[in-house]
């Protein structure tokens, strides 16, 4: 029986492809470049056996081989193997060039699918080149990360039907976003630049079987429990609702919040307009205006993500595991996701070692960030709170985990006995409590609040 289930499933995957390479087109003829040309860097590429082999150099750019037709809807499937564990590549999808871009020397820019082979291992995510950075780290989905072989060829599949682009690595799911932008492009071959690591000079990345299908498109199925980034604002995909999400804001109205340690909604000090709710400016001071909102229900464990945008200067936090218990003055206590502007809020250079900074769990420990993760004041980041019911807790900034902590441990009773939490018995110990977004004095702006709950 097993012999024949084996049998069957390879039946299975081979009348898939055989489907896939009667209906798709190649974009590479295995012998030549025709289609396709080179933008920006000064990287080599060759067809030769098969394969187009892109070859670094120093002192160059990120280097690109786009195809000269663009395309809206497509299913990609292609195979790569690059040399080494220290080298970086990535498939350009609905991509663009900006010839004024990079000082005059044109700038590629639109979502990268990521071949990377180094121990970070975010092969199969998605990253917005040129433009916002991060769109889907393997941080969302680590148990994708063991996925990508070094030094052997890789299959992917690329699907970007309407807004949506998934990405599957090796026959497994990886990487599924909806996005806003960029509804058709070119599709490119990164090589990436080195600078002048002559470690790197020289290393190849191989690309071979290249094919498109663009006709008769239906959406594959992905699998249930990955995470899904959705830049749709206020509103939930059906994989969302599949999966346990509900939105907390529905982009209109006060609906599921009130006040702090009020029956109501506040009459002043917040403004819901635009698919925003916003703190309004006052005198920069803790709950002196509107006050603080906190959501109607209470929650556990839980997945927990937000939208926020920040203004020159602002303070704010996202505050979980809320009682108002406390009825104390200010600030309603609970454990807090840092919402900040580091460079010119003062409160970024007060606490220790940094645990006052954008994405800490404010006060106690410190959120790590790099340029991968962080964008600019008047942007929208997403930030992220995971609950386990393990009491493992887990902060994000735009995809990438910056801290996690266990709540109850002596690791963290330690940190709240040194912090200005210490006169609060049983701080961030709840075993349930409210969601809440601060009022600092200072405008920030929230959208996309959604929620799920955890059970495992």
């Amino acid at each position: 029986m097993l012999q024949l289930k084996k049998y069957t499933t390879l039946a299975l995957c081979l009348i898939g492809f055989s489907a896939f390479a009667q209906n798709s087109a190649p974009l590479f003829d295995g012998k030549t470049l025709k289609g396709w040309k080179q933008l920006v860097g000064k990287a080599t590429y060759t067809a030769s056996n098969g394969m187009i082999i892109g070859t670094s150099v120093k002192d160059s750019p990120n280097s690109y081989l786009v195809t000269e037709k663009e395309y809206g809807d497509f299913v990609l499937e292609f195979d790569v193997k690059i040399d080494g564990g220290d080298n970086n590549s990535g498939v350009q999808t609905r991509s663009h060039i900006d010839p004024l871009g990079d000082g005059g020397n044109g700038k590629v820019y639109g979502r990268q699918v990521e071949i990377d082979p180094s121990e970070r291992a975010w092969s199969g995510g998605i990253y917005d080149e040129g433009r916002r950075l991060w769109l889907y780290p393997l941080s969302l989905h680590p148990e994708a990360k063991t996925l990508f072989k070094r030094d052997a060829f890789n299959h992917y599949k690329v699907e970007c039907i309407g807004r949506e682009t998934k990405t599957w690595l090796n026959g497994k799911a990886v990487a599924y976003i909806i996005d806003t932008l960029d509804q058709s492009g070119f599709i490119g071959l990164q090589v990436h630049g080195i600078g002048n690591n002559l470690n790197l000079e020289g290393k190849k990345v191989y690309f071979k079987n290249i094919n498109i299908r663009t006709q008769n498109l239906k959406p594959t199925s992905f699998e249930n429990g990955i995470f899904q980034v959705n830049y749709t604002p206020n509103t939930l995909s059906a994989y969302e609702k599949a999966n346990g999400y509900k939105l907390l804001f529905d982009g209109q109205s006060s609906k599921g919040w009130k006040g702090a340690y009020k029956k109501g909604f506040p009459e002043k000090g917040w403004l819901v307009e635009n698919g925003t709710m916003s703190v309004q400016p006052s005198d920069g001071g803790e709950s002196t205006n509107g006050g603080d909102i906190v959501t109607e229900d209470q929650f556990a464990a839980f997945d927990l993500s937000f939208d926020f945008r920040l203004t020159e200067g602002a303070n704010s936090g996202v505050k979980y595991f809320v009682t108002l218990s406390e009825r104390n003055k200010g600030s309603a206590i609970g454990l807090e996701f840092q919402v900040l502007d580091d460079d010119k809020h003062p409160d970024a250079k007060l606490g220790k070692n940094g645990n006052r900074t954008l994405s800490s769990l404010y006060d106690l420990i410190r959120g790590k960030k790099d340029g991968n993760n962080t964008r600019k004041v008047g942007q929208w980041n997403t930030g992220r709170v995971v609950v386990y019911p393990d009491n493992r807790v887990e902060h994000y900034l735009n995809g990438i985990k910056t801290l996690e902590y266990m709540r109850g441990s002596e690791a963290f009773r330690a940190l709240v006995a040194g912090s200005k939490y210490k006169d609060w018995k049983g701080f961030g110990e709840a075993d349930k409590g409210h969601i809440l977004l601060q009022d600092h004095g200072n405008r920030v702006s929230f959208r996309s609040i959604k929620i799920k709950p955890v059970s495992r």
